[in-house]
């Protein structure tokens, strides 16, 4: 027997925050998420719930725990594209269809019950999260951005009457055998030409503080129309510099000013760190601790996280200063190469962009969508 109930007890949302890392245990290729990070959507104080409504639901199988899944209805990218959707997100099940179908039949009444007409995802609270699922690629181990599911998703998706609504590709890029500094020139010349100067930074704080206000205007500014894109809250900026203090090293990051000190672009880079957090599935031991700091100590892998061009700039050459930086931190000492982390298939700026570098695209993550009127 199948049921399905709404997490409101404090083992309810144990059993909702276990049961991936159980689903998952000894594959290679998932890598979790913080766990002290997933236990704060339980908190009357997360972040996102003034611009939010969640819910959470457990699958049972006689009487074990067999899924899990999430509703999030974004009232300001409703409200922003004019749409009434209801997101889902945090889906892991065993390979049975009927319990996947009930978890998505509860989802879609409740979305229906709060007034909404189509059920999209996987998309999380914001681009800040994890979003997508994955359909190819699943041989290679996700990075600490990006989720992982087993091949049996997607069928039980087409099965369901969810359809492709867009696709993100993942790639690793590699410097070409060939390449002989060109981009260097290239870049030189743009930055005498418009009298653009790379931003300077003594740490990981001081890059903070001397340009984080720029970054957050130039994400909302580059990426207003970017796929299920949210304007930024102030408890979402204080997320994400918390979690770059975590992670970022000043010189895997960038920032491009004009003559007047202000932002034209800027480039997140940092250490892979998934190997780190796997061994210990999120939870941050004393082991996992020295193992993130050797990780982001000694990289041999560059996950990219955020770039954002002024898009009065886009067309003067600036994306050539991006990768000529890039190329400059792939020759680092024991650098083996950079993974792209999922761009939209129809970003075409930032498609063309890894064209320049030898590039093998390895992944494929999708975001459906169904009609529940």
């Amino acid at each position: 027997m199948i049921t399905v109930e709404k997490v409101t007890t404090k083992a309810q949302q144990k059993e909702f925050l276990d049961f991936p890392l159980k689903l998952y245990k000894g594959n290679r290729y998932y890598t979790p998420a913080l766990y002290l990070d997933e236990k704060k959507l339980f908190r009357k104080d997360f972040v996102y719930n003034d611009i939010c409504e969640h819910v959470y639901f457990n699958a049972y199988k006689d009487g074990v725990m067999a899924g899990r899944i999430s509703g999030i209805i974004q009232r300001a990218a409703n409200k922003k594209y004019n749409q009434r959707r209801c997101r889902f997100t945090r889906f892991d099940v065993i390979e049975d269809y009927e319990v996947a179908q009930k978890l998505f039949e509860a989802v879609e009444a409740w979305a229906a019950e709060q007034g909404m007409n189509e059920v999209v995802g996987p998309l999380s609270f914001s681009d800040l999260e994890r979003e997508g699922m994955l359909v190819g690629g699943f041989e290679y181990p996700a990075t600490f951005e990006e989720t992982y599911n087993y091949p049996y998703y997607g069928g039980f998706m087409d099965r369901m009457g969810y359809v492709k609504e867009v696709d993100w590709t993942g790639s690793r890029l590699r410097i070409p055998k060939d390449y002989n500094g060109e981009l260097d020139q290239m870049a030189d010349y743009v930055m005498r030409r418009y009298n653009l100067h790379i931003g300077t930074a003594k740490s990981t704080d001081d890059f903070i503080k001397r340009y984080a206000d720029g970054i957050f205007e130039l994400i909302d500014k580059s990426y207003d129309l970017i796929y299920g894109s949210v304007p930024f809250t102030e408890g979402m900026k204080k997320l994400m510099l918390d979690n770059f203090r975590l992670v970022v090293d000043p010189k895997y990051v960038a920032v491009i000013l004009d003559e007047n000190d202000n932002m034209i672009c800027f480039g997140i880079a940092f250490p892979a760190i998934e190997k780190a957090v796997r061994r210990s599935g999120g939870h941050l031991t004393p082991g996992a601790i020295i193992r993130l700091l050797k990780a982001i100590k000694r990289p041999d892998v560059i996950d990219l996280c955020l770039i954002g061009v002024d898009p009065a700039w886009l067309n003067r050459g600036v994306s050539v200063i991006v990768s000529a930086g890039l190329m400059k931190m792939l020759g680092g000492k024991g650098i083996k190469y950079a993974e792209t982390n999922m761009n939209l298939e129809d970003n075409y700026a930032i498609q063309n962009q890894w064209k320049r570098f030898d590039e093998q695209k390895i992944k494929l993550h999708r975001c459906y969508v169904k009609n529940i009127d």
